[in-house]
């Protein structure tokens, strides 16, 4: 950390200040052509602190090219911790939780073949054990929606576990991805 007077505090604020004035756009441009909005934001934001922190070995005649080359390393660390969190989640995904019982195909082969909508409050209501005036709040609809649509969702779910068990008696599947049962 730089520590001195505090007029040489003031002159390290004007450079920093002078030093955005001149490269907030252009490494904002650079950021946008080379990721999402939100992601240029976020990287944007840590450049502005490594060229705070290292204002010191910023070279004043090439001030713009070691600007981009901090934004270049940035949105690789951006990237990479990216990829990180994204290998964390499908392992938690993958793992069940102490006391969780097995995954049952039939189940989840029959939630797949529901839409979308269904699927979500369904597990709001049994995974998440949400109230339906809590699935309301969650969703943004009224608890008496949520209540209608719960009981036809659970009796599409039935149905469809129903077909799937006929099926398999049957000796072929009642359920396809996607469509519901096969008839």
């Amino acid at each position: 950390m730089h520590v001195g007077a505090p007029g040489d505090d003031t002159a390290r604020r004007r450079r920093f200040e002078a030093l955005v004035a001149d490269a907030y756009e252009p490494l904002q441009r650079y950021l946008l052509r080379r990721s999402d909005p939100a992601t240029a934001d976020d990287v944007l934001g840590d450049v502005l602190l490594v060229l705070w922190r290292r204002l010191d070995d910023v070279p004043p005649d090439a001030a713009l090219a070691w600007a981009y080359g901090v934004a270049r390393g940035c949105l690789a660390n951006h990237r990479r911790s990216a990829v990180r969190q994204e290998r964390v989640v499908l392992r938690l995904a993958r793992e069940r939780a102490p006391g969780e019982p097995e995954p049952d195909e039939a189940l989840d082969e029959a939630l797949r073949a529901l839409p979308e909508a269904d699927r979500e409050l369904l597990r709001l209501w049994a995974w998440e054990q949400l109230a339906p005036r809590e699935i309301a709040l969650t969703l943004g609809v009224s608890a008496n929606a949520v209540s209608i649509r719960l009981h036809r969702g659970k009796q599409r779910l039935r149905d469809l576990l129903q077909a799937r068990k006929d099926g398999d008696d049957a000796g072929h599947p009642g359920v396809r991805e996607g469509g519901g049962a096969q008839r």
